[in-house]
């Protein structure tokens, strides 16, 4: 089944323009569980007990979603290490069947984006298969191509690279290097799936482990026999219980013995299963109202999980008690089919715009587009601001060419430059004097402007970072809106509109299948499979 790839580089439109936009800040509970479960009530009298949890500007200056619709990202760490850099409890090695703190990396092995609608409809979420070839934010390598979990890792091992000269703080070097792998990582999913990321939660495998333990035993079913070596996975068919060792393995299964055609994905719906077990368990343990299980379980949340600065747990557990009147959806994404890289690896090969178009149709809210007005024209307006830009990007010669366009929207031309290395986020930062031109190109862009005491007066400092469509100011491609699914023109940040005309339209049919059918009708890693977070499902 597996065949060659061939990288060819595929033409980008610009950014959409937009108005700045500031999204409400909401939160999340201890892991993306309590976003799909609505379980975070516990946490509002234990929110002050989180002050020594590890938080993250990995986020900042990057685009956001309009009102109060929010899309969060959760990223599974496949780190054999807490997040201070530390060794894991051994109990946790001997469950993981997959040596100790020495081996692994930090490749983002589970990501999942949960929606979170403004109008408070039912949450959405989607998985991102790990495999996934795709564009990668931050790397070093022209093209720069990879499976999207590695945008965490090698990112963050180009910047612990880079701090081990200089300097002799372990621990300041590790969160340094990790901010720097969560920058890549959410920017390569973002370019994906074409949507903003609002909030994101990092939970290390020691997370997952001793959550499972606090409330295990753990109810979960399948549809057959199954057994991998590798993982430990040995379970039988039909509902049964397990334990916190046992539920390593049952998310970590990837082969079985009995099965030649289990995939990666089918290791994703299993993790979608155990979610709905876990909401489930955490419903029937009591370890949400038991003062001694919900220390234990908030110890776990600042030893193993990172969250953006900007989460509000307590006010998330409100929303998120409003959301359990209906159950969330998984979703599990589609690939079109296997094949290797050029160093022989297996790889799942994607149609990027056949997912952004399944994902924009997933998080469109009924009325969003047909009753409100259209957003005004803007229109780009430099004020007179002197414009330097440096290219941080892969693009050569892409900083003189923004600097020609845009110095004819009133922008006075300045310098230009490369950085001394990648940077995985666009960003815009002005000094004294130069706040209208900074705010308007940030509106053209979709992004945030900031002032800064480093910038010269009267001057905006555009630094391009690997997100940035230089395609589109390179080939001279002209702008297009981007249509919702009403055909009027979104004026919310979302690259589909980096693609071509021709690829907006979805090239394969996408066909939505139940993640818990059986037979022939089983989910194949090229459908749309889906999952309703309730009850204890079954699955391959």
């Amino acid at each position: 089944m597996n065949s060659p790839v061939h990288t060819t580089s595929q033409p980008r439109h610009r950014m959409p323009r937009r108005g700045v936009r500031a999204a409400r800040r909401a939160a999340i509970g201890l892991t993306a569980v309590s976003v799909l479960a609505g379980t975070g009530v516990g946490w509002v009298s234990y929110h002050g007990a989180l002050d020594g949890i590890t938080t993250s500007n990995a986020l900042e200056g990057g685009p956001v979603s309009s009102g109060d619709t929010e899309n969060i990202l959760i990223m599974g760490l496949d780190s054999r290490l807490d997040q201070h850099g530390n060794p894991l409890p051994e109990d946790i090695y001997e469950a993981l069947h997959a040596g100790d703190e020495t081996v692994g990396g930090y490749n983002a092995n589970v990501l999942i984006v949960v929606h979170l609608p403004g109008d408070g409809s039912p949450a959405t979420a989607f998985s991102i298969p790990r495999d996934d070839y795709v564009d990668l934010a931050g790397c070093d390598v022209d093209p720069c191509k990879g499976k999207v979990k590695q945008a965490y890792g090698w990112a963050y091992q180009r910047e612990m690279e880079s701090l081990d000269a200089e300097s002799d703080d372990p621990q300041a070097n590790e969160q340094q290097a990790r901010e720097a792998g969560r920058r890549a990582q959410i920017a390569t999913v973002r370019n994906l799936l074409g949507i903003p990321i609002d909030h994101f939660v990092e939970v290390t495998l020691g997370a997952f482990f001793q959550i499972a333990k606090a409330v295990a035993p753990i109810t979960v079913c399948l549809n057959a026999d199954t057994s991998d070596p590798y993982s430990g996975a040995d379970f039988h068919q039909g509902v049964q219980q397990i334990d916190a060792a046992q539920a390593m393995a049952f998310v970590r299964q990837r082969r079985d013995v009995n099965d030649e055609n289990f995939t990666d994905l089918d290791r994703t719906r299993r993790q979608q299963a155990f979610i709905a077990a876990l909401v489930s368990a955490l419903g029937n343990s009591g370890a949400l109202s038991s003062p001694a299980k919900l220390r234990d379980l908030l110890d776990v949340t600042k030893q193993n999980v990172a969250l953006d600065s900007g989460f509000d747990l307590a006010s998330f557990a409100s929303r998120a008690s409003a959301l359990t009147g209906e159950p969330p959806t998984l979703y599990t994404l589609p690939i079109k089919e296997f094949g290797q890289n050029s160093m022989g690896e297996d790889i799942n090969i994607v149609d990027v715009p056949t997912i952004r178009a399944i994902v924009r149709d997933l998080v469109a809210e009924p009325g969003t587009h047909t009753s409100a007005p259209a957003a005004p024209e803007h229109v780009l307006e430099g004020h007179g601001a002197v414009l330097d830009v440096i290219n941080a990007s892969t693009y050569i010669g892409l900083a003189a060419q923004l600097e020609t366009t845009f110095s004819a929207d009133g922008f006075t031309q300045g310098q230009i430059g490369d950085a001394e290395s990648l940077a995985a986020v666009t960003t815009i930062d002005y000094g004294t004097g130069a706040d209208a031109g900074a705010q308007s190109l940030a509106d053209e862009l979709g992004l945030i402007a900031t002032p800064s005491s480093e910038v010269a007066d009267g001057t905006v400092q555009l630094t391009l970072g690997t997100d940035f469509p230089g395609e589109d100011y390179l080939t001279g491609s002209t702008e297009t809106s981007t249509e919702t699914s009403s055909g009027e023109s979104d004026s919310s940040w979302d690259s589909t509109s980096e693609t071509t005309s021709e690829e907006t339209t979805p090239s394969t049919p996408v066909t939505t299948v139940a993640a818990t059918a059986t037979g022939t009708a089983t989910a194949a890693p090229t459908d749309l499979s889906q999952m309703k977070v309730s009850g204890i499902p079954c699955v391959k």
